[in-house]
Formats: C-alpha cells, sequence, structure tokens
C-alpha cells in the first residue's frame, strides 16, 4: 500500500447522482453563472490539482469536451461509487472530493482543507461547528482510507461514508462560518442558497 505522504492529490467532482429530491440534475444548476459542477471543477482547477467529474455512463455525450471525466463502474452504491471508481482509476492518488450541492463554498475553504491536510490520517474532513461530524464529501480521502473503505464496505450494514469516516481516524477541519458547507437538495434550498449569494 503506497505511502500517502507521496499521494499527488487530485479533485473529484461527484456529479453522478440521481438529485431526485432536487427533481433536477444539481451539478447544471445555476448559483454562479455557470453548471454548479463546472463552477466546483474551476474552483479545484485554480488550487492546481488535476480535477475529474464523477459521472454516470448515461451523462457523458452532455459533458463538454474540455472536462475530464470518469465514468462510475457502479460496484458500490451511493457516493462511494464516484470515489472508488476513481480510487480504481488512479490508486495512488488523494481525493479532493466535493458533492456538487455545495453552492456556498468557496476558495478561500477548500485552501484551507488543502493546507490541513493530514496524510497520516485515512481523510482530511470537513465538519461544521455545530455538529462536529465529518463532511465526508467535503473531504480528502487518502489512498489508504478509500482502501480501507473497500474492506469496509464487504461487511459492513451501511455504504454511508459519514459513518465510515466517523469510526475511522479522521483529521476534522472546522470552518469560519458553518454556511460554506451548506447543502442544497430541494427547490426550497436552491432558492435560500440563490439569496444568499445576492
Amino acid at each position: 500500500m503506497s505511502n500517502n505522504s507521496t499521494s499527488p492529490l487530485y479533485g473529484l467532482i461527484l456529479s453522478g447522482g440521481k438529485s431526485t429530491r432536487m427533481g433536477e440534475d444539481k451539478g447544471l444548476l445555476d448559483y454562479h453563472g455557470i453548471p454548479q459542477r463546472e463552477y466546483l471543477y474551476g474552483l479545484l482547477e485554480n488550487l492546481g490539482l488535476p480535477c475529474y467529474l464523477s459521472i454516470r455512463l448515461d451523462q457523458k455525450n452532455n459533458i463538454p469536451n474540455n472536462f475530464k471525466v470518469i465514468v462510475d463502474n457502479d460496484r458500490y452504491r451511493g457516493p462511494f461509487n464516484g470515489m472508488l471508481t476513481a480510487h480504481a482509476t488512479y490508486p495512488r492518488a488523494a481525493w479532493l472530493v466535493l458533492a456538487c450541492d455545495l453552492p456556498l463554498l468557496n476558495k478561500v475553504a477548500l485552501k484551507n482543507l488543502v493546507l490541513k491536510r493530514n496524510t497520516n490520517k485515512t481523510a482530511t474532513a470537513y465538519a461544521t461547528n455545530a455538529s462536529s461530524l465529518p463532511e465526508p464529501l467535503v473531504a480528502i480521502w487518502e489512498p489508504t482510507g478509500l482502501q480501507k473503505a473497500k474492506e469496509y464496505l464487504k461487511t459492513a450494514e451501511s455504504s454511508c461514508p459519514r459513518k465510515y469516516l466517523i469510526n475511522s481516524d479522521t483529521e476534522l477541519v472546522f470552518p469560519e462560518r458553518d454556511e460554506v458547507l451548506y447543502n442544497a437538495n430541494s427547490l426550497s434550498e436552491y432558492q435560500f442558497a440563490k439569496s444568499k449569494l445576492r
């Protein structure tokens, strides 16, 4: 198994979910003048990270050519599907993983996460000051952590990445303001986020 301290850091935008609660693709919602998945991709590229969109096969034809993609291999349930497909594609890499439903996330918060990365842990994850629970989809996952997650999923009752991080050696990072971690899953939450950005 690779030593995490030598692992390059890549960016991964999880945009292969079905967005059932929102009723439309959350990665295509416009908060900043462009589709949200493209906005987050740009934030990670601005940090100098090689970046990928994690997508379903049926989304492939709708992605502009200038974006690199990793197509989910559908071996796992939920977010682990995209994360472990990325891990299988580049097993030596650590991944800064972002859900595509984080409209208030900004470059300052992402830079802070990268600066606080602890390569000796399973992952370095943001946590809200209110809950102190890891946010697995605003986190840097080390290759050893992803490898262990594969083993964990063989016997785990739940495929929830938060549950996995709670029971792992996770470095928690707290934002200056919890709202940067706000995730919009419904139309009313979308409208609330839009109002915060005005």
